[in-house]
């Protein structure tokens, strides 16, 4: 009994609610069913068009032909649609079928633009294969607009800029492929020829006469042995027989009667006479190498240049000497007579003359002998390093031979691969590769791909109601008067003594009337000011029909 009374005053209450608030929840659920229902009323209609496109494999076997164009097709793809989407592609097909006129119309040709890169939706197909990730076989270019036949027609001309795109990508990689490999066929060939000309040469440089080679050098420096020993058993001699003379020649001067000669003595010039001999034996030992040098060089070798001028210039200087050492006077008695008397010295005998002549012989062929040691060994030198060369030779020989056969390795491998792509181009060219065909041609559709009115009128219904009830929730909670006698009491311990009801006239009943009449004007003012601002923001809004879409979904 207890809850049927609960029920009743529950019931009785919501009742006096919807008494007094009955026309804010009418307004209330008005105001936002009439904007919606305007919405979608007078939202445009937005149709969707999609071409399915088939991935046809390559026809030619791979086993047979090997395709160059290695990149996957999900890659690809997303290549050719940066292609397709291009500003000059898109702005084409707005020109060629007038899309977004009235949005050209208000904002740039930009906006345009980025407008129908939204409106174009790309959707792959993969089936899965067995034991690997999943293969895309097909994909659908799908594209939305107001018109159905010219949405249909755009979609099919962006399928066939995939398919043509493609076949382009496909025949550009196959001939940039061929022409690099070419290229590099080329380089390497050039690099081969190159290295089979030096491989060639050392052979006949070196290896052709090797063996005869290297007796005859092993039979020369033999020989320059054999002469650099003489040399010095003829050094050994000659320094006994300086110092022979030597000995001889201070036990001579060592005799009190000997003095050693100061000046000219016995007609003999002694000053003049050391020049010429020793730049007479230094031209001789000039010639000899120059001889020597001719005998192993050309004239226009630098060395030989250098000697030849070197003995010129000794032969010049040796004539100066000559011209400038003094000759014996004519008249012995009249030269006495004019010049002051010499001082005393002793007579030169004709044994220390001779002894002194042996020794400056003996000295002079120690000298020569030394040049000739010189030169022999650095004979032996030369010949030494030429035998010792012969492992080097070797080595070179080794050396060139590996890079030509790794550099012939190399050409073979690309003249392989170049054939490979010549054979690869000239299948991309005959489209026997991987092609795209359209399998299901876009169709204009009847059926408007959004609004979704149904879904958005239970939505716009649903929403009505929690403003509705919102809205009197919110007036009955900042209403704090007392509606009944019930309340008063529930409020105050202060007995209640009588309730006087509220007295009508027929004043108030006409202000009610004219208030009600106001009211109501009012109310469908605002109705039809939210109807008509509902048809200013919905007629022709397709991104609105877009964010609703979204919201709906």
């Amino acid at each position: 009994m207890i809850e049927e009374t609960r029920k009743q005053s529950a019931l009785d209450t919501v009742l006096a609610i919807w008494s007094r608030r009955k026309w804010l929840a009418i307004l209330a659920f008005a105001a936002p069913l009439a904007a919606g229902v305007s919405l979608i009323i007078f939202l445009p209609n937005i149709y969707r068009s999609a071409a399915t496109v088939l991935v046809d494999r390559q026809q030619v076997p791979e086993s047979f032909v090997r395709s160059t164009v290695t990149s996957a097709l999900e890659t690809r793809l997303q290549t050719i649609s940066q292609e397709v989407l291009s500003r000059s592609r898109l702005e084409a097909l707005i020109n060629r079928f007038n899309l977004y006129a009235e949005l050209r119309k208000e904002a740039t040709l930009e906006e345009a633009i980025g407008r129908m890169r939204g409106d174009i939706k790309l959707e792959l197909k993969s089936a899965e294969l067995r034991g690997l990730r999943e293969a895309t076989v097909a994909f659908t270019i799908s594209y939305q607009g107001r018109e159905p036949t010219t949405v249909a027609l755009v979609a099919n001309t962006l399928a066939s800029f995939y398919n043509e795109a493609n076949m382009k990508a496909r025949e550009r990689q196959a001939s940039s492929t061929a022409e690099f490999l070419k290229a590099q066929l080329a380089e390497t060939k050039k690099r081969l020829d190159e290295q089979e000309e030096r491989v060639s040469g050392f052979k006949r440089r070196h290896l052709g006469e090797l063996p005869q080679q290297m007796e005859t050098n092993l039979a020369t420096l033999d020989r320059l042995h054999a002469q650099l020993r003489q040399n010095a058993d003829s050094q050994t001699r000659a320094a006994e027989r300086r110092q022979a003379l030597s000995s001889q020649l201070a036990e001579v001067e060592s005799f009190p009667a000997y003095a050693p000669l100061a000046g000219p003595v016995a007609g003999l010039p002694a000053l003049g006479v050391a020049e010429p001999t020793r730049l007479e034996q230094e031209l001789a030992q000039k010639k000899k190498d120059l001889e020597t040098a001719r005998s192993q060089f050309t004239d226009r070798y630098p060395d030989v240049v250098k000697l030849a001028a070197e003995v010129a210039a000794l032969e010049r200087e040796f004539a100066a000497a000559k011209a400038r050492a003094p000759k014996p006077a004519a008249n012995p008695t009249t030269a006495a007579a004019s010049s002051p008397p010499p001082p005393p010295v002793s007579p030169v005998t004709p044994y220390v003359l001779r002894l002194k002549e042996a020794l400056s012989e003996v000295q002079t062929e120690l000298k020569v002998l030394k040049t000739e040691e010189g030169r022999l060994r650095e004979g032996i030198g030369t010949y030494q390093q030429r035998v010792d060369n012969v492992p080097r030779r070797e080595q070179e020989f080794k050396e060139l031979s590996r890079d030509y056969e790794s550099t012939r390795e190399l050409y073979a491998s690309l003249l392989k691969r170049y054939e490979e792509a010549q054979l690869a181009e000239s299948m991309e060219q005959r489209q026997q590769g991987e092609q795209f065909r359209v399998l299901d041609p876009a169709v204009p559709n009847t059926q408007p791909a959004a609004p979704n009115r149904v879904r958005l009128l239970l939505m716009t219904l649903a929403a009505a109601v929690g403003v509705a009830v919102g809205a009197v929730v919110l007036r009955e909670n900042i209403d704090t008067s007392f509606h009944g006698v019930d309340e008063l009491r529930a409020f105050t311990e202060v007995p209640v003594l009588v309730s006087i009801p509220r007295i009508v006239t027929r004043t108030d009943l006409y202000r009610r009337g004219w208030r009600m009449r106001l009211a109501a004007s009012a109310a469908l003012v605002g109705l039809v000011a939210i109807v008509g601002l509902a048809y200013i923001a919905a007629n022709g809004n397709e991104r609105l029909v877009g964010l609703l879409a979204r919201v709906a979904s």
